[in-house]
């Protein structure tokens, strides 16, 4: 019986090498607790931005007759883009008790012609903003009833009066949430390519050196075993994702921390996965090809550190540009690039206000790029999977019949 006679088709012998791929990868330690570590971290990092954001705010108290105040002071703080909130308490006593125990930031007293406001030490400077602004606008109704004149006109003008924008160009709509988002979808997808890229490199060195692809190819051939481990960890990987992003939203929306629409949420979500599967497939199919250069463990991290400066420059781009540009050119450009998309792109999907034209073309050349890829990563991985000993130079296994 030759060879060919034993040798398996090329789906089922791709899935056979997936299976045990998915099989072992799953009942690994370390992936189980790499995936609960990173569950504790997305929904720990949850309720600490509900707590910080609970406490975000500034409570001021009012009296009796500092009580016309509250509406005025509310107006000012939103005016100057500060929460603020007041609360009515029964007399000064009992406003300066809850100052000192912490349950007030400030107590306004006195009257409502002249501020004076009671803290426990200093006066924030967010709230002395507000303070003053609403300190201009009682001088004012005070100068303008002393002239005679109607104050409740003047005010109604005032608060009325607005300022025409004329954009040249259609500005885009980003707010702090989807920043954030932004910035999560690309680290998740940062990390997931760091961690389940090398894991491929590190599996083609451990059969290599345990001699195991030896008898593998005896039956397959070599596309066939790197397709099979590229997609049983891509799978592995993609179990990962969903868990992180699916628990990681729901948690958000639960919490009241994100306040987009459960449909918006879902799409981002769906971006992160489909993403992630587009970045992995591309960098993990080369990741197989360079693992196959070498033979130690240790050698790994060198071997494939090409390929991961790509995955680095895209995601440092993204984390240090967008947040201070959401509409930079140079990273709409480089999202479109396909070594860089897989980063960059998610991150501007999650922020909103990017052309569907854009999105659409970058997958598509996500996808043209990666037949390529395989060609490529493929040469390589046979020509050097079977060599042991020194570093295989890249040239010498592309030249390997």
């Amino acid at each position: 019986m030759t060879d060919m006679d034993v040798r398996l088709g090329p789906a089922a012998a791709v899935r056979l090498v997936a299976s045990r791929e998915i099989g072992v990868r799953l009942r690994s330690k370390a992936y189980r607790l790499s995936t609960i570590a990173m569950l504790v971290l997305i929904v720990g990092g949850v309720f600490v931005a509900k707590l910080i954001g609970s406490s975000g705010g500034t409570t001021v108290g009012v009296v009796g007759p500092t009580a016309p105040l509250a509406a005025p002071l509310q107006a000012s703080a939103q005016a100057i883009g500060e929460k603020l909130e007041t609360s009515q308490v029964a007399d000064e006593a009992a406003g300066r008790a809850k100052v000192a125990d912490g349950s007030l930031d400030a107590l306004l007293v006195g009257d409502a012609t002249k501020l004076r406001v009671v803290v426990k030490k200093d006066l924030d400077g967010k709230l002395k903003n507000a303070l003053t602004v609403l300190a201009g606008q009682v001088a004012l109704k005070q100068e303008i009833d002393a002239q005679g004149g109607d104050a409740a006109k003047v005010q109604a003008a005032v608060a009325t009066a607005s300022v025409d924008v004329l954009p040249m160009e259609k500005p885009f709509d980003y707010s702090g949430e989807q920043l954030v988002l932004g910035y999560i979808a690309g680290l998740l997808i940062y990390i997931s390519l760091m961690i389940n890229g090398q894991i491929v490199a590190q599996g083609v060195v451990e059969e290599k050196t345990s001699r195991v692809v030896e008898l593998l190819l005896a039956t397959i051939r070599p596309w066939q075993l790197m397709a099979g481990k590229v997609l049983g960890i891509g799978v592995v990987g993609l179990i990962q994702m969903v868990l992180i992003g699916g628990l990681g939203v729901v948690a958000a929306l639960a919490a009241g921390v994100l306040t987009l629409s459960v449909s918006a949420a879902l799409g981002i979500v769906v971006w992160l996965i489909a993403w992630f599967l587009l970045g992995f497939f591309m960098y993990a199919i080369v990741f197989a090809g360079l693992g196959a250069l070498v033979s130690r463990q240790e050698d790994v991290g060198g071997a494939v550190a090409p390929a991961l400066t790509f995955v680095i420059a895209g995601y440092i781009v993204g984390a240090t540009v967008l947040p201070s540009n959401p509409g930079s050119g140079f990273v709409e450009v480089l999202s479109m690039i396909p070594m860089f998309s897989p980063t960059l792109m998610p991150m501007r999907l999650a922020m909103g206000g990017v052309p569907v034209w854009e999105a659409a073309l970058s997958v598509v050349l996500v996808l043209a790029t990666i037949p390529a890829l395989i060609w490529f990563a493929g040469r390589m991985y046979s020509g050097a999977v079977m060599r042991t000993g020194a570093k295989v130079k890249l040239r010498d296994a592309l030249k390997a019949p």
